[in-house]
């Protein structure tokens, strides 16, 4: 109901029409009117002699309770209901109508200066989970049943005949006015806060079997003899209670807990049963008696319940902080550890099963993570741990660490150590940092250094060699700059495929529609093979004697006429599985007669010479009479098989 209220009483005014709004405030009015006047005509029940003053009054808590749990959007419809119910429960007993009228002014002026002081030092969503909350209520009711207590005392004095002093009229008016706001208010208010937080089903029935049992322990106070022992045994049965449920439940049961043993020492008083009942004790020292006691219970549950609800708080932060660092050390691939230099002892975070392979639960020894350090680390890693001084307590190291599932894994440990006053080692702590992956890649990295500038001083070589022969071969500068310009061209091109496959490997027929595409077509060149993917030293070495043969041809050979065409063709062995050498056939038709050279130059002594050189394998140069023919062997260590079936035919364009 109370959330029902709240929403009710803080819809915002663009959201509802003025009708609506106008409903839910009378609503709210009379709600918190009938209870107002419910706990008032009951307060009036048990008053004291002669002021007239009630010795109770929980009426103050419910306007207090119900403006402090609905917020300050309720503060009219409080306000105006607490000050109705007022009016007619006074004129229902002895008060006059000014008399009425000052005390539901008072009443009305205490609720909202309590809840406006709670509001602005607290803000909204006010509870009793924190201490600071307990101590704000007390102060703040203190401030308000005080100013109230002076507008009261003086309607007592003006319109009401009263015998007493001033100062003990508004001590009465002050003292059952705090007692019902502190005893009634927090019930109130912990509702409220349950209904935005509900408890979970097991809470709620541990909580209410354990609010009956209080409540039937709380009765048998009518029946214990009036004796002084009787307190005593009286606070040995309800203390036990209010601990657990302070302990185990939320502030909203303590809260019912104060509020029936309250309800119970009221009652007791007012009718004469049990401890607080003696008739033989003066009305007044029954009174204070009742009253002190009132507080003290309901301070004690309070200020229990907070403390545990605080360390509820605190152990859920601690919890979820610790689930937070445990993410991001796993996520960054690093664990802490702390290590005690008296026992020998360390600990790490629970991601070290992850990273290490070791157990986080089971407490390891320095000599225990020392003996899987790699031998040609250990050395260093302990003199780095041991020579630790006060004047240089940190260190950083990397080291190989031995798994316990025999992985090897590269860790960076970053540590500082802390000494005594008088300079002992006392502990290290620190993190280890898996570093795996960064070691691989500087590996990759110094191999692909290492193999660019291998690569880099073979191509400057191969362009050396092809500027000399070219010279040698050339009659004029225009003949020099033509071979060097197609023979340059050819070692680009094969390094550009090979770049575009992060020098993986290239594919032979891609190779081939690249080096001979300038000057073959469908009409005098065939080209037919299956899938083959050469290595990056057979792309280079392939290439360059394709671009010799294809020169050759075009300059001499079959290519230099209309007429003439050239079959490249390539397979595996016959007979030979995937891991077979792969046959490379070049064959020339239809061109000029061929006359096998007097002497090799450059380009003969490349077909012939790189392909044994640099892979091991074979060539056989034929110039026969109708056309050059050539049979290359590639091993199969430079060579992967990408399909199988028949060979293929493939247009160069």
């Amino acid at each position: 109901m109370l959330q029902n209220l709240r929403e009710r009483a803080q819809l915002p005014a663009a959201a509802a029409e003025p009708t609506q709004r106008w409903i839910h405030s009378i609503g709210l009015a009379v709600a918190v009117g009938i209870a107002y006047f419910l706990a008032a005509r009951l307060s009036l029940a048990l008053l004291t002699k002669p002021d007239g003053v009630a010795v109770f009054w929980p009426a103050s808590g419910v306007a207090a309770g119900a403006l402090i749990a609905l917020g300050p959007a309720a503060r009219l419809p409080v306000a105006v209901g607490a000050m109705a119910a007022t009016v007619v429960a006074n004129l229902l007993g002895d008060r006059t109508i000014w008399g009425a009228i000052v005390f539901a002014l008072c009443n009305a002026a205490e609720a909202v200066l309590t809840a406006g002081l709670l509001d602005r030092y607290f803000g909204s969503g006010f509870s009793l989970n924190r201490l600071r909350h307990v101590l704000g209520l007390l102060a703040a009711t203190i401030v308000g049943t005080a100013v109230s207590g002076i507008g009261g005392t003086m309607g007592y004095m003006l319109f009401h005949s009263s015998a007493a002093s001033v100062l003990t009229i508004w001590q009465h008016w002050f003292a059952s006015d705090a007692l019902g706001i502190v005893t009634v208010a927090p019930l109130l208010i912990e509702i409220a806060a349950a209904t935005r937080d509900p408890p979970p089903r097991s809470e709620l029935t541990a909580g209410l079997a354990a609010l009956a049992a209080l409540a039937a322990m709380s009765g048998l106070v009518i029946f214990l003899p009036r004796e002084p022992w009787a307190t005593v045994v009286l606070i040995a049965l309800l203390f036990p209670l209010l601990l657990w449920l302070a302990a185990r439940c939320r502030p909203v049961f303590a809260a019912a807990a104060a509020f029936i043993v309250a309800l119970t020492i009221v009652w007791t008083t007012t009718f004469g049963f049990g401890v607080f009942g003696d008739s033989s004790l003066p009305i007044a020292d029954r009174i204070q008696g009742a009253q002190a006691s009132i507080l003290a219970a309901s301070l004690c549950a309070f200020v229990l319940a907070a403390l545990f609800a605080e360390r509820r708080q605190n152990e859920v932060a601690l919890r979820e902080g610790e689930a937070r660092l445990q993410e991001a050390l796993t996520a960054g691939a690093v664990t802490a550890f702390e290590w005690d230099a008296s026992t020998g002892l360390s600990r790490r975070s629970e991601n070290a099963a992850q990273i290490l392979g070791l157990d986080p639960q089971q407490t390891s020894t320095a000599a225990h993570f020392l003996a899987r350090i790699h031998p040609d680390d250990r050395a260093r890693f302990k003199a780095l741990v041991y020579g630790v001084r006060p004047d240089k307590p940190s260190y950083t190291v990397s080291f190989r660490f031995i798994r316990p599932d025999g992985r090897e894994v590269w860790l960076e440990e970053t540590s500082r150590a802390e000494f005594d006053a008088a300079g002992r080692y006392v502990r290290l702590k620190g993190l280890t940092l898996d570093i795996t992956e960064r070691k691989r890649a500087e590996k990759h990295h110094d191999l692909l250094i290492a193999e660019l500038d291998h690569r880099v001083k073979n191509v400057l070589a191969r362009v050396a060699v092809v500027v000399m022969y070219a010279r040698q071969g050339s009659n004029s500068m225009d003949e020099l700059v033509q071979a060097l310009e197609g023979r340059i061209q050819s070692m680009a091109d094969a390094h550009a495929l090979l770049s575009q496959s992060h020098w993986l490997g290239v594919g032979l027929k891609e190779l081939v529609q690249r080096q001979l595409a300038p000057y073959a077509t469908n009409a005098n060149m065939t080209v037919r093979g299956p899938d083959v993917t050469l290595s990056a030293a057979a792309t280079q070495a392939v290439a360059m004697v394709l671009q010799e043969l294809v020169t050759n041809a075009v300059k001499y050979g079959a290519l230099s006429t209309p007429d003439g065409r050239v079959l490249l063709s390539w397979n595996h062995r016959p007979g030979g599985d995937a891991a077979a050498s792969l046959m490379i056939a070049w064959s020339e038709t239809g061109g000029p007669p061929t006359l096998a050279p007097t002497q090799s130059g450059y380009g003969t002594s490349l077909i012939r010479d790189l392909i044994p050189h640099e892979l091991g394998g074979t060539v056989d140069l034929v110039f026969a009479p109708d056309g050059v023919c050539c049979r290359i062997e590639i091993p199969p260590s430079d060579v992967s098989h990408d399909g199988k079936g028949e060979p293929l035919i493939e247009p160069l364009s």
